[in-house]
């Protein structure tokens, strides 16, 4: 049992007012591992204090000096990558097989912020104008439990690079994973009060950095439900925020794609992270008159991923993180059933020998239609929805019929198609012919996937006020 009792405030771990404990549980046995006491509004405040505190004399503080503390951040991340990939796998049940890549993602974030600091030009001159971009202030930073380690340092790393100082609010459900990260902000020697890490409830510690006045600058991830709350609470002191929320990404074959590696591709896209990933493909566009060869291919796929034990090397699909969210899975597969699409594999129930924890079949509807449930809520597990269309018009029509907008993919032998239909759909990531993300590009989405950008240099402008000033080169 690891039970973790202390938050981070002014560069210590200190004790938190909060006294309620949240219970830490593995999703393979769903066994109690431990706990961690949550933070209250006394615990954010204090923060909020410390990094207000701070804020004078790091915003002052040169690019090379932000740049080093970025770089000792990555390095503090580096040296415990074991230790912060078996928390993931033990904690949140990411596959061993991901769990590494999911640390160095977390570190190389933090390099990516150091390069884009360094390439920045905070003065610049329009006309007689001296242009100047200066830190925006205290910044609320709020992650969910699917990516707690890049969530935290893609925000965290903008954040620096910018002169910010930050209160992090990580989620409650990453008590272990939390920990050791702070351990390494800890242990890279950042000034006292510039990075503040206080565990709690979005309703507590969430809810004050929402409101505090001394905060600048919110930057959540997490439901668009949860997005608009934060908005809506944020209006009275006029902060700034940039929110990453839900999606429900089309992916797109075109007829001249070849099937035989793009629908493959397109079943694992989906079932990435356990199928917890905001901007995974889980609608699949497909034209009408290859439906039966697309649901082959997918059923092979799904059914060649194993399904087990996060901790083995060979396991492709781990466990959905909570109980809660494994019944809520559950039943957007029921009401698949119920509405009429037809079940390809998978479906209700625990997979045969994994009764235990929250494992969920990987399942994938076909016959698919735009008002069933499947196709328009976002799911956040292994659940594929095919969709058919009979033209490339259709296609787009239905791909951007969603409040989402947050990724897409398109497949095809011909470029300059893909590239037109990447213009036309409504999104703010599009990847073409399985190409991959590239972390140094703004990522965020249209619609209600969200408001703003993170990720290199747009991400750090986010972080930014720009002030115009004239006459600086007239004496009086």
């Amino acid at each position: 049992m690891r039970n973790i009792t202390q938050i981070y405030i002014k560069g210590k771990f200190v004790t938190p007012q909060g006294t309620e404990r949240q219970k830490l549980v593995d999703p393979t046995t769903r066994e109690v591992i431990g706990s961690v006491v949550l933070g209250n509004e006394e615990d954010a405040k204090l923060a909020i204090t410390a990094a207000k505190a701070a804020f004078p004399a790091f915003s002052k503080t040169t690019v090379q000096e932000r740049a080093d503390m970025l770089q000792r951040l990555n390095d503090a991340i580096l040296s415990k990558i074991d230790e912060l990939a078996e928390a993931n796998i033990l904690e949140y049940g990411a596959p061993r097989m991901a769990a590494t890549g999911r640390v160095q993602l977390a570190a190389m974030n933090l390099i990516i912020s150091k390069e884009a600091l360094e390439q920045y030009e905070f003065v610049h001159y329009i006309g007689k104008a001296k242009i100047v971009s200066e830190p925006v202030g205290v910044m609320g930073i709020i992650t969910p439990w699917n990516a707690s380690y890049s969530q935290i340092t893609a925000k965290l790393g903008a954040a620096i690079a910018a002169g910010c100082t930050v209160v992090i609010k990580p989620s409650e459900l990453s008590g272990l994973q939390t920990q050791l990260l702070t351990e390494c902000i800890d242990a890279a020697g950042i000034p006292a009060g510039v990075i503040n890490v206080v565990n709690g409830l979005g309703s507590t510690v969430g809810g004050e950095l929402t409101r505090n006045k001394d905060v600048a600058m919110v930057n959540f991830t997490g439901s668009t439900r949860v997005g608009k709350e934060i908005r809506r609470a944020t209006v009275d002191s006029m902060k700034r925020v940039t929110l990453e929320l839900g999606g429900k990404s089309p992916n797109i074959i075109l007829d001249d794609a070849d099937f035989s590696k793009a629908i493959p591709a397109a079943v694992k896209s989906c079932f990435s992270n356990n199928g917890q990933a905001c901007v995974a493909g889980t609608r699949l566009f497909v034209p009408e008159h290859r439906l039966e060869e697309v649901k082959q291919l997918a059923r092979a796929t799904a059914e060649s991923m194993k399904v087990g034990l996060p901790s083995e090397s060979d396991t492709v699909l781990g466990p959905i993180v909570t109980e809660k969210q494994y019944n809520q899975v559950q039943y957007f597969i029921k009401a698949g059933i119920q509405e009429g699409a037809e079940l390809v594999t998978g479906g209700e129930g625990h997979p045969v020998g994994l009764e235990q924890g929250n494992f969920v079949k990987p399942t994938i509807f076909a016959n698919v239609t735009p008002d069933m449930t499947i196709a328009k809520e976002e799911i956040f597990g292994p659940v594929l929805s095919i969709l058919t269309f009979k033209t490339e018009e259709e296609a787009i029509e239905m791909a951007n019929n969603t409040d989402y907008g947050l990724g897409a993919y398109i497949s095809s032998g011909n470029l300059e198609r893909a590239n037109e239909l990447a213009s036309l759909i409504q999104a703010g990531v599009v990847l073409i012919n399985g190409a991959g993300f590239e972390m140094k590009a703004p990522f965020g989405g249209f619609k209600h996937s969200g408001i703003g950008r993170e990720y290199g240099i747009h991400g750090m402008k986010d972080c930014l006020e720009t002030k115009t000033i004239t006459g600086f080169d007239l004496l009086a």
